[in-house]
């Protein structure tokens, strides 16, 4: 019944009929341009296509359409594009238990507690969100702590960068966990004071034990999922995003939407490794499906873990932790094969790297492998947040595109400065210095590990400053970015980094009708009323998707 109400939702906020030519009128728009420069102006023709048809400036006379909207004034931009995304994640988030606002271990337990009092009929509880460096707990959490919020069904909760579960006692003993279980390569299962009893906390790939012991959801239950996912990004104005990690069952649930005509987001995919490629397209990459709202472009991979469970591979020992460089979730040979595969498929690479030996690996590996492949593959490196100074200069070579989420720079600060030490920061979230080298950023979220907030993250690039303004005047403020560069990397240079320029991204005619009406314009807002912009209405294809009325 709640994905019926969704859908007839959906369907009652489309303004007009599908096959209509639209003039919207009376905006304040801005976008770029082909070149890059901001453009302005008051009123865009759509035509019965879902393209834009015309681009009206003052002065200049309205055609006639078969619909007027009167924009009242407000501001127009593109459909902000979120470059790095976990759309089903952010789905499943909506559904399940969220502890991202906890800020300690008690809140967090009395969270769970209610959580699992209201939701009887589940056999699993389910969520993510935790932080033990927010709650300042100096530790992982155990199953014993769990056991005390509950202890009559299994619980699994992800940490907050997807990156570590917490399990409870019910949980181990439904995947069979016990002091002989070994920690699988690429992973690991966080021990008791004896060196022997698993904690309950599964780091990486060890937290593959645990998802073999969860019950897999049933296809109604993802499409339900896709449905919250699409409703929460449109709220906050994003009209396309790419998909990292997608696998078959993913597809499928993105498929069946198209089918019934409900999709309603643009997704450029990126496989949960090579095998779910060929599952989802075969040999090649698939074409552009349901008028450029679904596309598999590439392959995504894994290459290290997160700072936070201290998973980054590092090329030195954690300040905080000596004799711990973190986990290479591959080797030399394996990251390398699995590149030439995609290339050779045509696939878009997409390497996950946070620390800096797993940056520069990444690298290292496309810059031997892209000469043999002289064909537009737009390498693609995905968060970048820690790399050796030495090695920023590479991301302009073979057009690497550097992939990264401004709100990870104001979360993760203080605890980057605690994992590395200040003097291994020179190429920590650095945004300034890989644009200035002559690379290309594509900007995103990270959700449902961060809020997918566009707003939010558009305010930290252009700051390096946090909710509360701190640190004052930024912390390392020389790596902020530009207004129009931040613009840039949420719109026209997010759809670039997914084979899509042209199609959507910039408000020109010729290109699909995805715009937001907000009451702040980015480019010309202090930071604060950019964090509080509110959406008003978000357009895909010329038909509303979203109102906030």
């Amino acid at each position: 019944m709640k994905l019926k109400f969704a859908t007839a939702l959906l369907a009652s906020a489309i303004a007009m009929p599908l096959h209509a030519d639209v003039l919207v009128d009376n905006v304040s728009g801005v976008t770029l341009d082909e070149d890059g420069k901001v453009k302005r102006f008051e009123a865009l023709v759509i035509g019965d296509d879902g393209r834009i048809a015309q681009v009206l400036t003052r002065g200049q006379e309205r055609p006639r359409t078969d619909y007027r909207e009167d924009g009242q004034g407000k501001i127009m931009i593109p459909g902000m594009i979120d470059a790095h995304v976990h759309v089903m994640g952010v789905g499943f988030g909506a559904l399940t238990l969220d502890l991202s606002e906890t800020n300690s271990l008690e809140e967090a337990l009395e969270k769970i507690r209610v959580f699992a009092a209201e939701n009887e009929s589940r056999p699993w509880i389910l969520g993510r969100g935790w932080n033990q460096e927010k709650w300042g707990l100096g530790r992982f959490p155990t199953a014993a702590e769990l056991d005390r919020a509950v202890s009559d069904r299994p619980v699994y909760l992800q940490r907050v960068d997807g990156h570590a579960g917490w399990a409870n006692s019910l949980a181990l003993q439904a995947a069979g966990i016990a002091a002989a279980t070994k920690s699988p390569s690429g992973g690991r299962i966080e021990k008791l004071a004896d060196g022997k009893t698993p904690s309950g906390v599964f780091v990486d790939a060890a937290e593959e034990l645990m998802n073999s012991a969860i019950p897999a959801p049933r296809p109604n239950e993802r499409d339900l999922a896709f449905a919250e996912a699409q409703k929460v990004f449109h709220s906050q104005g994003i009209t396309a995003v790419a998909d990292m990690g997608t696998s078959i069952e993913d597809w499928q649930a993105f498929r069946r939407a198209g089918d019934n005509g409900s999709l309603t987001l643009r997704i450029m995919s990126y496989s949960a490794g090579m095998d779910q490629a060929l599952l989802i397209a075969g040999a090649n990459p698939s074409p552009w499906l349901y008028d450029d709202k679904l596309r598999l472009n590439g392959v995504k991979l894994y290459l290290d873990g997160a700072l936070g469970s201290r998973g980054a591979w590092l090329k030195a020992d954690y300040a905080d932790d000596p004799g711990n460089r973190g986990l290479p979730l591959m080797g030399p040979a394996q990251l390398r094969n699995i590149l030439v595969r995609a290339a050779q498929g045509g696939f878009q690479p997409a390497v996950h790297a946070i620390g800096d030996a797993a940056n520069a690996e990444a690298l290292n590996a496309v810059t031997e492998i892209a000469e043999s492949f002289p064909q537009d593959l737009r390498w693609r490196i995905e968060h970048a947040q820690i790399v050796d100074p030495a090695d920023l200069p590479k991301f302009a070579d073979h057009g690497i595109i550097a992939s990264m989420q401004p709100v990870h720079q104001t979360s993760d600060m203080y605890m980057a400065e605690a994992r590395l030490g200040e003097d291994r920061l020179g190429g920590a979230y650095a945004w300034n210095t890989i644009l200035g080298l002559g690379g290309t950023l594509a900007f995103g979220s990270d959700a449902p590990v961060e809020s997918a907030d566009p707003f939010a993250g558009f305010a930290a690039a252009i700051t390096r400053t946090n909710a509360a303004g701190d640190p004052f005047g930024g912390w390392r403020a020389s790596e902020r970015v530009s207004r129009e560069e931040s613009f840039a990397a949420f719109t026209a240079d997010a759809a670039y980094a997914g084979f899509a320029e042209g199609r959507f991204g910039r408000l020109l005619p010729g290109e699909r009708a995805d715009f937001v009406l907000v009451d702040t314009d980015p480019l010309m807002a202090s930071p604060d009323e950019i964090r509080q912009t509110q959406v008003f209405e978000t357009w895909v294809g010329g038909q509303k998707v979203y109102d906030a009325d």
